[in-house]
């Protein structure tokens, strides 16, 4: 991994760190092409009263209105964690070129995010069997956001 992605990654661990000082969830979502941030989401599931405002959705929607096309061609999609099996669905539909994760589902089950029921229904298990290839890049740093989220005492659970 380059240094470049290093920075965007730890810019997508910035807005999942700001997701849980601002009451909203513990995820963040960086989208790159040339780079350069083309796109940005945070977990807005509890701000706006929306199932599907996670992160990825929410970057998806501000880099394609961006570069005013549907599909995210040439495209590197850093999130803070995993996708969701849904936002997984909405990368696929995007055909970015490559995802980075900071954390795996096992580390958002650990802070209380537990989709296994929905990952045992819809998607394998292995990252090298995808088609658009998954890699795991700075999980320690993306880990103490997971942490600071267990911490909070007044956090909106969902």
């Amino acid at each position: 991994m380059s240094e470049m992605d290093e920075q965007f990654m730890r810019r997508a661990i910035e807005l999942a760190q700001n997701g849980v000082d601002s009451n909203g969830g513990p995820f963040g979502c960086v989208i790159a092409r040339d780079g350069k941030i083309v796109g940005e989401g945070v977990n807005r599931v509890t701000s706006t009263y929306d199932p599907t405002a996670h992160a990825e959705v929410v970057a998806i929607r501000d880099a394609c209105k961006n570069l005013g096309s549907f599909q995210l061609e040439g495209c590197i999609v850093y999130t803070s964690c995993e996708p969701c099996p849904m936002c997984l669905g909405a990368i696929y539909w995007a055909r970015p070129e490559r995802v980075l994760i900071a954390c795996d589902r096992n580390d958002a089950a650990e802070a209380g995010f537990d989709d296994a029921f929905i990952y045992d229904e819809l998607c394998g298990n292995n990252f090298a069997d995808r088609k658009v290839p998954i890699s795991i890049l700075l999980r320690d740093e993306g880990l103490k956001v997971f942490q600071n989220w267990i911490a909070k005492p007044d956090k909106i659970e969902y």
